[in-house]
């Protein structure tokens, strides 16, 4: 089974609690305006790798020592098949090696949409975030881009460590950005709040420095 996956990184600590793998599906059927993450819409048989070659990467990256995976994308359930393949392999290294990691899918279909197409793929999650991102609406809560998403803790697991965080507000978090450096890309990971990217390319163009291509526009 493959997967198409436009990057992954370790630790991700700004999409859930505590030292994560985050993980970005390539390809978006959705391409809600406003997307900081454009560059992961198009689909892209280049991107493609197989699952059991992801879950070998995570596990040697993050040794076993992580709280948690964050899926995002991308659209996650645009590749359900594969999605599913790849929780399933979660699930099986976390039993196997006895680990109390939590998985964290994000979604931009509703969630009232996800619960009747895809109930399946829902069970091996312990918490998701639905709903597309609407830049009108602002961004309130922590980990969530729109006002408009909700966190749903979904087991037993989600509800016990994402309980206290499903009202709880952006600015109560220590930070809400990352940035990574591959080679000659840099990459800005989370839940940037309206007009940071503009601000943050402004500031860097003060100092010299311009960004030839960015996610966040066309």
């Amino acid at each position: 089974m493959k997967i198409a996956i436009n990057k992954a990184h370790f630790p991700v600590t700004v999409l859930g609690p505590g030292r994560r793998i985050g993980i970005w599906v390539q390809g978006c059927s959705i391409g809600c305006k406003g997307c900081v993450s454009q560059d992961t819409w198009s689909r892209d048989p280049g991107r493609e790798m197989g699952v059991a070659q992801l879950l070998a990467w995570c596990r040697q990256t993050s040794a076993s020592q992580l709280d948690g995976v964050t899926i995002s994308g991308g659209e996650p359930f645009d590749q359900p098949q594969a999605l599913a393949a790849l929780l399933a392999g979660l699930a099986q290294w976390r039993s196997a090696e006895q680990l109390d990691f939590d998985i964290l899918c994000y979604s931009g279909y509703a969630l009232a949409t996800l619960q009747k197409k895809h109930a399946r793929l829902l069970a091996q999650l312990d918490a998701l975030i639905p709903e597309p991102f609407v830049q009108a609406r602002p961004l309130t809560q922590v980990w969530r881009g729109s006002a408009n998403q909700p966190l749903v803790p979904l087991s037993e697991r989600g509800r016990a460590r994402y309980g206290a965080h499903v009202d709880a507000l952006a600015q109560d978090a220590d930070k809400r950005m990352q940035t990574m450096v591959d080679g000659d890309r840099v990459w800005y990971v989370g839940i940037p709040a309206r007009g940071d990217m503009a601000a943050l390319e402004a500031s860097c163009a003060q100092r010299g420095l311009a960004f030839s291509q960015v996610s966040w526009r066309p």
